[in-house]
């Protein structure tokens, strides 16, 4: 391979800083567009309106060609810069001190939502690559487990879209229904806590969910849906050495090729968290970059709605949907009972 003259360096970036330029500003101006609507609705987040907004711009007029370049940018590297900064959530400390207690419940659980997307959503004939972030989607947490798994995957702005549409309509039915629950159940604001960190998907909605139930219940459950954040990097990684070897007609690999697949973002996203464990990341430095986190996968779902082929989602029909509200059920029954064999309701 041929390596570029060190020389034409800043030319080339200046000439791709040109090319993306205004496709990336159209997408940050969707982006803090979302953001203040999330601010109003908080449930919203500011992922789905901007998904949202970039589909109905796309089906009024599709983005130019001079644009492209940087809505492409958007949904990719800005996507993966987005899942780094998700470190800085994460410390060693709070993994230790939840972990002994949430991971017999978020192992079953996505152990179930896993081989309930792959068995049931084949039986649905639901393309594979829709039914996985549906799956991981579902069992890890929502829009940033599908916005790890997408590029590794490859998959389709459409697939990402309805994928993310899906999620958050349980979300939103979580929040609405499990309080309800918990209430019922007679759960203590620890349980439920643990409940709700497991069984729903993105943080937001953890949020409004276990803050609905009591404010005791937020702070448990916002740690336990942190901790439950790191099962995007085995997953990622187990994704990625599929989707090589059926690219390479199922032939072994060595250590080494398995290594070369784990994707650059998922070794920072653990670089982040190993520096924020280390104390070097202060309150005020942490809130920056997970609020960065926050805007840049606004901006890259903005990117992903622009480039949504809406006549994909029609094709796509009710099947998903469909096994998002059967995944759904599972995660909720699962993290349930797992909670009872292991005597958290009588706490």
């Amino acid at each position: 391979m041929q390596l570029s003259p060190l020389p034409t360096l800043p030319q080339r970036l200046s000439t791709r800083g040109v090319d993306v330029i205004p496709g990336v500003a159209v997408c940050v101006v969707i982006a803090i567009a979302a953001t203040v609507i999330g601010r109003f609705v908080p449930i919203l987040g500011a992922a789905v309106p901007a998904i949202v907004i970039g589909v109905v711009i796309s089906l009024v007029r599709r983005p130019a060609g001079r644009l492209r370049p940087g809505i492409a940018y958007s949904s990719k590297f800005l996507l993966q810069c987005a899942v780094v900064l998700l470190g800085a959530q994460l410390s060693l400390t709070s993994i230790f001190q939840v972990g002994v207690e949430s991971l017999p419940v978020m192992l079953a659980s996505l152990a179930v939502c896993l081989a309930g997307a792959w068995l049931i959503g084949r039986r649905m004939r639901i393309q594979p690559r829709l039914r996985t972030m549906i799956g991981v989607g579902t069992g890890i947490c929502g829009a940033s487990a599908i916005a790890a798994v997408a590029p590794v995957i490859g998959a389709a702005s459409a697939e990402v879209a309805y994928a993310i549409s899906t999620i958050f309509l349980f979300n939103v039915l979580a929040v609405l229904v499990f309080p309800l629950l918990g209430h019922l159940l007679a759960m203590d604001p620890h349980t439920f806590g643990l409940f709700a960190g497991t069984a729903v998907n993105d943080t937001s909605s953890v949020v409004a969910t276990a803050s609905v139930f009591s404010a005791t219940a937020l702070g448990f459950a916002i740690v336990v849906k942190l901790v439950r954040t790191l099962m995007i990097i085995p997953i990622t990684v187990t994704l990625a050495v599929v989707e090589a070897r059926r690219s390479s007609g199922d032939e072994k690999m060595s250590a080494r090729q398995i290594g070369t697949l784990v994707p650059w973002f998922l070794i920072g996203f653990l670089v982040v968290a190993v520096v924020n464990s280390l104390g070097v990341i202060g309150p005020g430095l942490r809130e920056m970059l997970v609020q960065a986190s926050i805007f840049l996968i606004a901006v890259a779902l903005a990117a992903i709605g622009l480039s949504t082929d809406v006549a994909g989602l029609r094709r796509a029909g009710w099947r998903p949907l469909a096994l998002g509200a059967i995944l759904w059920i599972l995660v909720a029954a699962t993290s349930l009972g797992v909670i009872w064999l292991t005597g958290g309701f009588s706490r």
